[in-house]
């Protein structure tokens, strides 16, 4: 699949303690709020994926955090208008879901030409203004998942 993205992705929910979460509009699509996505390139771990999309759109250096990997796959179609970014006859996507903490809210800098805005929400807020299903799910898993693991 030379010269295309794969089919495998990643989407990181990164939040602070008090549950707020960072989401980045799209550029091209003003209004499409999200948090951090991208897709593996090569044969990239996954986990690996994860921390250089965290890197490329908010300049936040993932190193320094504790990335979750929460075993979740979503497998969702993929939106028309980006499937030419794809090899022929790819319609799906399968998305590993991560999590990343925070220790409170902090600025950042998004990828230009990527993302027009960011704002750090209140995890109920967030998952309003996501355009995707699986990061509105995923943010509203969050305070479960904060739960079980203190």
């Amino acid at each position: 699949m030379t010269g295309f993205k794969q089919p495998v992705s990643v989407l990181v929910v990164i939040y602070t303690p008090a549950l707020d979460v960072l989401l980045l509009e799209r550029s091209a699509h003003p209004g499409y709020w999200q948090s951090v996505t991208g897709s593996r390139e090569g044969d990239e771990r996954l986990a690996d994926t994860a921390r250089r999309e965290v890197a490329e759109e908010t300049g936040i250096d993932s190193t320094r955090h504790q990335l979750q990997d929460w075993r979740l796959t979503n497998t969702f179609e993929i939106f028309s208008e980006w499937r030419q970014r794809y090899a022929p006859g790819i319609t799906r996507n399968i998305e590993h879901v991560f999590g990343m903490p925070l220790p409170e809210v902090q600025s950042i800098s998004p990828a230009p030409g990527e993302h027009r805005n960011w704002a750090w929400m209140p995890w109920q807020q967030a998952a309003e203004q996501c355009f995707s299903w699986t990061n509105r799910d995923a943010i509203l898993m969050l305070p479960a998942r904060i739960a079980r693991a203190t």
